[in-house]
């Protein structure tokens, strides 16, 4: 695709160029008015989301977004305004306001622009753009066969919350003053479901989705409803367990929530404000010596895949953690510049991170990753946002089933899972090879040694 223009069905008001131009109006305006540095972005989004509940259509509702934003220095004083007006006069109104902040605002001897060595100079295309032309009643029809599909499993599914197809995409394009330029379109559709199983006072829901930027590539309506619904009965009968330590198996799309967590600790802000149990790991071992976290930013269709980063600096792969030592931490210019070192190329967060760990074997799916958990906990679902990053201590609500001899013996619920995320990352046994894409993570369910839950 040609990155200056955009095909008749990309469904964008504004090509590339008007954007180019809006951008270059932008600079030069604040450099006019004596800004020592300037960045701009221009900005469009649409997309077509469709909700159904009960064979029935629920809603449709299309978004439409567009913005300019701008961001002015002077010496190291910074001001940020944004407009949704793209006229001259408002795009010189938003560069005066950011100016006016800027004026106002007390000097940072951080702030600024990336250095130049850092500026990402070539851009490789990531195949990030697949427009899908689909009308709401194509995808309200999706939605239907989804939550049919769903309804259809188990005479024992007996309602649902609905069923839900999106289709979103967007594009920019972004210059500052030390000689970046550079913008994408990109676009990300799901399909979604969540069934009700049993009745009375034995009910249990769950849900699944399946998300991609290739619509093409989503799985099918009728998978995603038949395995939303057979979590959904799986959960029927649950029972309270007693409180008791034992090992932890998490299902892989929760394992991506353990590694969001160390993401969290060994980024910039959280290392700078001293806010992060894992301050001063670099070079530390933090996971036993069989574990790895790469990144690789140009992932060919990556969900978190980018040529640069947020602020124009170029991404790389590169390994995070090696053997369970931290290979790097989580930087944009700003935070680097606080820790008195240099961006890593993520501001705006991580980009495909894959966790692995030295001894999963290709046949370690959900079964084998079962009979390593052995007698204990297998963790389907997380209530609460019980993580407490300063002192790593961690308690969630959760669900999912009680397993002896590497079998599941029952559904459990209302019980609380405690532990320390420094002691949890040093205590993963294994990973499996079920590994599971969620968003810019990839990771397979992991089995922690020892935690505490709290039952009845």
């Amino acid at each position: 695709m040609n990155p200056t223009s955009h095909p008749a069905d990309s469904g964008f008001s504004f090509s590339r160029a008007f954007f180019e131009d809006l951008v270059d109006t932008a600079l030069a305006h604040a450099k006019k008015i004596g800004a020592t540095d300037a960045g701009a972005e221009a900005s469009e989004g649409c997309g077509l989301s469709v909700s159904v509940r009960k064979g029935e259509l629920e809603n449709v509702e299309r978004n439409r977004d567009k913005s300019l934003g701008v961001t002015v220095y002077l010496g190291h004083q910074r001001g940020n305004a944004s407009t949704s007006d793209f006229s001259r006069a408002a795009i010189e109104q938003t560069v005066q306001a950011a100016f006016d902040i800027a004026r106002f605002t007390a000097s940072d001897p951080v702030a600024g622009l990336p250095d130049e060595a850092d500026i990402a100079q070539h851009h490789p295309e990531l195949d990030l753009f697949h427009p899908w032309a689909v009308t709401a009643e194509q995808a309200a029809t999706l939605a239907l066969e989804c939550e049919a599909a769903a309804l259809a499993t188990s005479r024992r599914i007996t309602n649902s919350e609905g069923a839900g197809v999106s289709a979103q995409q967007s594009h920019f394009f972004s210059a500052h003053t030390r000689g970046f330029r550079g913008g994408y379109a990109s676009s990300r559709h799901s399909l979604s479901v969540a069934p009700i199983a049993g009745k009375g006072a034995n009910m249990q829901r769950d849900a699944w989705y399946s998300s991609m930027r290739d619509a093409r590539e989503l799985a099918s309506a009728q998978a995603v409803g038949r395995y939303a619904a057979e979590r959904a009965l799986s959960r029927l009968n649950s029972r309270k367990i007693a409180t008791t330590q034992c090992p932890v198996l998490f299902e892989s799309p929760l394992a991506a929530g353990l590694l969001g967590a160390y993401v969290h600790a060994t980024s910039g802000g959280a290392l700078y404000r001293k806010s992060s149990f894992l301050l001063d790991s670099l070079g530390q071992r933090v996971f036993p010596k069989h574990i790895h976290i790469s990144e690789d930013p140009h992932v060919t269709k990556g969900k978190g895949s980018s040529p640069f980063d947020d602020e124009g600096v170029r991404t790389q792969s590169r390994q995070v953690v090696e053997a369970g030592v931290v290979g790097g931490y989580f930087l944009g210019t700003y935070s680097a510049r606080k820790l008195g070192m240099r961006t890593t190329g993520n501001a705006g967060g991580s980009h495909n991170l894959v966790m692995s760990s030295r001894q999963t074997r290709p046949g370690d799916n959900l079964d084998a990753m079962l009979q390593k958990l052995g007698t204990g906990l297998f963790v389907t679902e997380l209530m609460g946002q019980g993580v407490n990053y300063v002192t790593g201590d961690y308690s969630r609500g959760a669900s999912g089933f009680w397993v002896e001899n590497g079998r599941i013996a029952y559904p459990v619920e209302e019980i609380t899972i405690a532990g320390n995320l420094k002691s949890m990352f040093q205590g993963i046994a294994a990973v499996g090879a079920d590994s599971y894409n969620y968003g810019a993570k990839t990771v397979g369910s992991i089995l922690i040694k020892r935690m505490k839950i709290a039952g009845s």
